[in-house]
């Protein structure tokens, strides 16, 4: 589900990226991980599965996701922010990876169709045939870094505020947000928060990353693998 949730209450033009030096995992051939645009000092704030809908999120909350009716039930449970054993919530052992963001790009407009955008901007868009609920964004990895501390995490929901900044998520533009939480343009999980040593609001560096490139640490524990669940209904 479209979220709006923030703790805390900008445009270059686009360039050409030409790639060389391919990897293939999963029919998909992806570009060197260091072609990838690196997105500096964004300000990120923090998000979790399971947030109610209330004033603070303008009534809309996070146990659904853009691609995930159910994303809170597939997780099991609760991200509880506060009480957290390690990296995981208190009380179970997540079904899917507690190191989650959220970027303000959906490949699916709110109708349940597949974004022009997608195919033009994604990197690895035309590398095989998607399936119609086959998100080219969902599950793919990033790299987050604050001064010398590095996490990976998948990407399982869209936002801050925009769902189509293609510029920015797939480019080197800054974010579309110029006003709200200081134009943040990344959201966290708790445990990319923990890991990292975020405050509410606070600024990291991102890059894509393909997954064979993805090393082993505590994000790979659990890696989420399913794909997008609206229902019956055709989107939300």
């Amino acid at each position: 589900m479209k979220k709006f949730f923030h703790l805390i209450p900008p445009a270059a033009s686009l360039i050409i990226l030409f790639f060389c030096g391919c990897r293939k995992r999963d029919n998909i051939v992806y570009p060197n991980s260091s072609s990838y645009p690196i997105h500096k000092n964004i300000t990120s704030t923090y998000f979790w599965i399971g947030v109610p809908a209330d004033t603070t999120n303008a009534y809309v909350g996070n146990a659904q996701s853009s691609w995930d009716i159910n994303w809170q039930a597939h997780y099991g449970g609760y991200d509880d922010p506060i009480h957290r054993n390690g990296y995981y919530p208190v009380g179970f052992i997540p079904k899917e990876n507690p190191f989650y963001f959220a970027l303000p790009y959906d490949d699916y407009d709110e109708n349940g169709n597949r974004r022009q955008s997608a195919y033009n901007m994604i990197y690895w868009a035309k590398e095989k045939t998607w399936l119609p609920r086959e998100s080219m964004c969902k599950n793919q990895w990033i790299k987050i870094w604050k001064g010398e501390k590095i996490v990976y995490a998948q990407w399982e929901d869209s936002g801050p505020f925009f769902y189509d900044d293609s510029s920015y998520v797939f480019g080197i533009s800054l974010p579309r947000n110029q006003f709200l939480n200081n134009s943040s343009g990344i959201d966290v999980s708790p445990a990319v928060r923990d890991y990292l040593g975020l405050a509410g609001l606070d600024t990291v560096s991102w890059q894509f990353v393909n997954p064979n490139d993805v090393p082993y640490g505590v994000w790979k524990f659990i890696v989420t693998i399913s794909q997008v669940d609206w229902g019956q209904s055709k989107k939300y």
